[in-house]
């Protein structure tokens, strides 16, 4: 792998300068044609629930009116605005709403990041950190609160780390982001964090006689960062629902996107990782200290939560650009002024033409979401019950939520608990069977919804007091019934004498 770098006496022509444009519509173009696949996780079906609650309330949830088993207990959502956002764009077009909204933002931060680089670096090196970025982000690219949050996390980064390149202190301009992220995401705690090392890069560069003065300039800019970050319904109380979160403990390696990295296969993790390694041997590249602290921290991240990858796929390549720049060569130069006029009649071109394309497609294509793994058929059957209280698998908590049936546990872990969370994932998996058994006379189970081929389900067949009533690939549902025998005492042979 080459990495070079295009030379400031490369002339600049009207359309130098346009690959971040190239990409942000390579992407919006690509997860669009693609756009069943950013709904093929149920939990869009909740937020966009939860979203059309708070656009017919007019105020944001404050307790828990989702579940039976947490009912009015405190809870509140530090991603309102983006699932309101999801909301209003499905009340105006359907799924294909979520989707297009999904894809800008998607777009967005991808065309973000390829315009930081391009600065530094020449557009092959940035095509190759877009491309790896693309490959790492992929599994979580989903129309979720985070996507709409992504590309403020990537511009609040370059910002930061754009002044510490400059041995300088952020611009103010970048705290209205850090209010906009608190209202998007709870990921907002970690654009936070990251203002501490960011500051120490700048201050370690910085002339010696300059410190003093460039971190006071960085105490102000994190203080302002903070008090925007309480620019919520909630005030500082989103601070404390992220703390929740991490809180969680033994529950979240049990939650799928929570989990390690898992390097069974040849993943794109371990391959960009690799390649990686390779390079920075191949080339001697070396990094400051501080940047160095920075890039590990990332790593840390992604290995040991897999959500995380996106965080160093994103966020990784803002780090190395300017060493690798010092390192490889100089940075591109910037377009030219007198390109202006012909680079905005492009632009406003590529922008009709994308509204239009948009609209055709989205008018003989049906976005829908992802049913093929939900209880659609088992909630209709349940539905017709009437019951109130119904276990269920988390998996299907998302549905249930859509579907208007309370839920005993849901993708909302931050307001079970841990104990909670690990009591109800032992119970289902059998882990601790008579976990099962209590929890079902506890909150008096009247049906419980559970995957069918769960060890949970199989052994409800043969439990005397529970009949199966429904059941399909996905889904089966036991209704509590007492006299619902499935066993007979077995015989005793004979004593032979």
């Amino acid at each position: 792998m080459t990495i070079s770098v295009v030379h400031a006496d490369v002339a600049a022509s009207p359309m130098r300068g346009l690959l971040p444009l190239w990409v942000g519509i390579g992407v919006y173009t690509l997860f669009l044609l693609a756009g069943n696949r950013l709904l093929i996780d149920p939990d869009t079906m909740w937020q966009v629930t939860l979203g059309q609650w708070i656009l017919d309330h007019r105020a944001v949830p404050e307790t828990d009116v989702y579940s039976f088993t947490m009912r009015g207990e405190s809870w509140i959502s530090t991603q309102w605005l983006a699932q309101a956002i999801y909301a209003e764009a499905y009340a105006i077009s359907g799924w294909s709403g979520p989707v297009v909204v999904a894809a800008l933002a998607i777009a967005a931060t991808f065309g973000l990041l390829a315009r930081f680089l391009s600065r530094r670096l020449s557009e092959s090196a940035t095509l190759v950190f877009i491309t790896a970025a693309l490959a790492l982000t992929m599994p979580h690219l989903l129309a979720r609160p985070h996507v709409l949050a992504m590309p403020v996390m990537v511009a609040w980064f370059a910002g930061l780390i754009a002044a510490a390149d400059r041995h300088d202190a952020p611009s103010y301009w970048l705290v209205p982001l850090m209010a906009l992220w608190a209202n998007l995401h709870g990921g907002f705690v970690f654009g936070l964090v990251l203002i501490a090392p960011v500051a120490l890069d700048a201050l370690l560069g910085a002339q010696a006689a300059q410190r003093k003065q460039l971190a006071l300039r960085w105490a102000a800019f994190a203080l302002a960062a903070l008090l925007a970050s309480c620019a919520t319904p909630y005030g500082w109380n989103s601070l404390l629902a992220s703390q929740k979160i991490l809180a969680l403990g033994n529950a979240l390696p049990l939650i799928m996107e929570w989990k390690p990295a898992d390097f069974g296969g040849i993943g794109p993790f371990e391959i960009c990782l690799l390649l990686g390694i390779g390079l920075a041997l191949y080339r001697g590249v070396t990094l400051p200290l501080m940047r160095i602290v920075l890039l590990l921290g990332l790593l840390h991240m992604a290995l040991a939560q897999g959500r995380a990858a996106e965080i160093l796929a994103l966020l990784g390549p803002l780090v190395l650009a300017a060493p690798l720049a010092r390192q490889i060569g100089v940075a591109a130069s910037s377009p030219s002024t007198a390109a202006v006029p012909a680079r905005g009649a492009l632009l406003g071109g590529v922008t009709v033409a994308l509204v239009a394309a948009t609209f055709a497609y989205a008018s003989v294509h049906r976005f829908e979401p992802h049913m093929r793994g939900s209880p659609v058929a088992a909630v209709a059957k349940l539905k017709t019950l009437n019951l109130t209280r119904v276990f269920n698998d988390y998996d299907f908590g998302g549905y249930l939520i859509y579907a208007g049936v309370p839920t005993f546990i849901d993708g909302r872990t931050e307001l079970y608990g841990e104990k909670f969370f690990v009591d109800h994932n032992a119970a289902s998996g059998l882990m601790e069977p008579e976990n099962l058994f209590r929890l079902l006379d506890e909150y008096k189970i009247e049906a419980t919804l559970m995957r069918t081929q769960s060890a949970a389900t199989k052994l409800l067949d043969h439990i005397d007091g529970w009949q199966k009533i429904y059941s399909d690939d996905i889904a089966t549902i036991h209704l509590r019934k007492p006299d619902a025998v499935h066993t007979n005492d077995p015989a005793v042979a004979a004593k032979t004498k």
